[in-house]
């Protein structure tokens, strides 16, 4: 199996270098380059075409949101996938960057493995939000009004047992976790989730989450 490759984007070498260490303890990445601000980074996605990028937020010249909006875009020529990093659970910018495309959200202070298991998810076209960063955004939907109504005519298209799959992502569970509360084999719960995110339109968990608390739905 080739090894997942990661492109690395922070203003602050030290960062960069800490990123490295820790995914080399890990199994299956190769870090491709690294980038010290966001119009780098767009460059540097079309230049390498790596897999995913682990962004941070705040950076000269280009900040990261403005840089996953351009990798993410649907005008994008390359299909990367970003990460966003940040120091505090309690960033502003949580739910710009799951706007803005990003597959995932975690804090710069995650053990190796979590930072692999979220690099892979989002490889798999999945996504990965910290728990304090999940609390966060579920905080900044009840904070903010509905945007639109109630969207049955998506939710009518999900079968009963799909419906409590919905249910559950939207509480953050992983897919082994679902099958383990639904008592269902984990690759039918992936068939479950596929379906989900075809009929509501929506390409991973972050935007399953956006798509309940922006209807109303929770």
């Amino acid at each position: 199996m080739k090894p997942i490759r990661v492109l690395l984007v922070d203003d602050h070498a030290l960062i960069r270098d800490g990123l490295r260490s820790a995914l080399a303890q890990e199994s299956g990445f190769t870090v491709v380059g690294e980038a010290a601000d966001g119009f780098m980074a767009v460059k540097m996605v079309k230049a390498l075409s790596p897999d995913v990028v682990l962004m941070d937020i705040t950076m000269p010249r280009m900040n990261g949101l403005q840089a996953t909006r351009e990798i993410c875009g649907p005008d994008a020529a390359v299909r990367t996938k970003v990460i966003i990093l940040t120091l505090y659970d309690q960033d502003e910018h949580v739910f710009e960057a799951l706007r803005a495309g990003a597959s995932g959200f975690l804090l710069k202070d995650c053990l190796p493995a979590q930072l692999a298991e979220a690099i892979r998810a989002a490889t798999s076209g999945d996504s990965m939000l910290s728990p304090s960063v999940t609390r966060r955004l579920i905080s900044e939907f009840i904070r903010r009004p509905v945007l639109a109504s109630v969207a049955e005519s998506g939710l009518m298209t999900l079968t009963p047992r799909e419906l409590d799959v919905f249910r559950l992502l939207v509480r953050g569970l992983s897919n082994e976790e679902i099958a383990s509360t639904l008592m269902l084999g984990e690759s039918t719960i992936k068939s479950h989730v596929k379906h989900v995110y075809q009929k509501l339109c929506v390409r991973d968990r972050a935007q399953v989450v956006i798509y309940a608390y922006e209807n109303g739905l929770v």
